[in-house]
């Protein structure tokens, strides 16, 4: 089998080698020169790399073309996507409808499948009336429309205050505030159905951790959210792969859709959905598109899983980082696995969820999701992260 794959999540997360048999089958991999130096130097593949100032598209178009007989284009990131479909028509193959694919990445069509599946969502528009209003008059969300990873987003006092900051910008779609914990799922679909997935909890949010705050998420029992899970799923049309699944949970008991995407999950998703589930999500989802067996699941480990990341980016550029862990915490029965940067290494200059990346990343689990929950809320709480000054 011929396979084209769109370099673009770092294979230290995916780890192409364990999910795809190199000697079997011939891989080819297009990207950026700072993605492609992260391919094991060893591993049997063609590897072609882009010009940096290459738009990603007519990049790979100007150097792949049907002769080279490709049969699958796999893209793991939520930017190669739509970029997947384009390479695809380019050489002939078939694949999803542009259509459907932007049920997974356009936040007002998923919003609008959701509406028109009867899924409780946020009242939205992608774009003020006639007269400058929203349908509604509260707090106000902003984001990009094709946005992810919180990225861009921006929450106004109320809906006037929010049309006047966006201006007329053609890429934004705006969103009634909904108050309560936010919840996401990660699970696989074959053939239009879901065939497991896990949910979890956010400890504080994503938009926090841009501003500087810590981020984690802890499991909680998945049965509950079984029917709204699958009625997401099936309202965006997803036919195969990963799904990332984020929503409210109010006050009020209700569960309101927020957004969906046809991807794997970042930060830990990957490590605690394979503790808890004993299911590799990359490795299936590679599995799954390719029309190749499933991988046998590990033995899960009976504990629910989670992880909390400490970012670096808001603090000053080019400095190091100094970590003040607790001692109760660090050494606390819940700590599976703490990642920390090498001493004097430099923070990162953008916003980043990669353990490898920031200043640090604890792995954690426990047979009860309450007291898990509690530790990650703890470690939030206690453990402090300050610039060292420059190297």
């Amino acid at each position: 089998m011929k396979v084209l794959v769109i370099h673009q999540v770092p294979d230290r997360k995916i780890g192409y080698r364990d999910c795809l048999d190199h000697e079997s089958h011939d891989v080819t991999y297009v990207g950026y020169p700072s993605r492609m130096a992260d391919l094991p130097a060893d591993l049997r593949c063609r590897r072609i790399e882009l010009d940096p100032g290459d738009e990603l598209v007519a990049g790979i178009v100007k150097r792949v073309s049907a002769a080279d007989g490709f049969e699958h284009v796999l893209a793991l990131s939520e930017f190669g996507i739509l970029e997947a479909h384009d390479v695809r028509r380019h050489l002939g193959l078939p694949g999803p409808a542009r259509e459907q694919l932007e049920l997974v990445r356009d936040k007002v069509r998923m919003k609008e499948v959701a509406a028109a599946a009867g899924i409780r969502h946020p009242r939205f528009a992608a774009a003020p009336s006639s007269g400058g209003t929203l349908p509604w008059s509260g707090r106000t969300v902003v984001k990009p429309r094709l946005g992810a990873s919180s990225e861009g987003i921006e929450i106004h006092p109320s809906a006037a205050e929010a049309v006047a900051a966006a201006g007329h910008r053609p890429d934004l779609e705006f969103e009634e505030y909904v108050e309560g914990d936010i919840l996401y799922a990660d699970g696989l679909v074959d053939g239009g159905k879901v065939i497991g997935f896990s949910v979890s909890k956010y400890v504080n949010t994503p938009l926090q951790f841009i501003a500087g705050l810590p981020l984690g998420a802890a499991h909680v029992p998945a049965d509950p959210h079984g029917d709204f899970v699958t009625r997401a799923v099936e309202a965006a049309k997803i036919q195969e792969g990963c799904f990332h699944l984020e929503f409210f949970s109010t006050p009020q008991g209700e569960t309101v859709f927020l957004e969906i995407a046809n991807r794997v999950g970042g930060a830990g998703v990957i490590g605690a959905h394979l503790g808890h589930t004993g299911v590799h999500l990359p490795a299936h989802e590679i599995a799954i598109r390719l029309g190749l067996p499933l991988p046998q699941p590990r033995p899960p480990s009976g504990k629910y899983h989670g992880w909390l990341v400490f970012p670096g980016h808001h603090l000053p550029a080019g400095g190091s980082a100094s970590v003040g862990f607790p001692g109760h915490l660090r050494t606390h029965p819940c700590v599976d696995r703490v990642h920390t940067l090498a001493p004097g290494a430099p923070l990162p200059d953008h916003v980043t969820y990669q353990e490898w990346l920031v200043p640090l990343f604890v792995e954690a689990s426990h047979r009860d999701p309450a007291a898990l929950e509690q530790f990650l809320e703890d470690c939030a709480r206690s453990v402090t992260v300050k610039a060292k000054g420059k190297l």
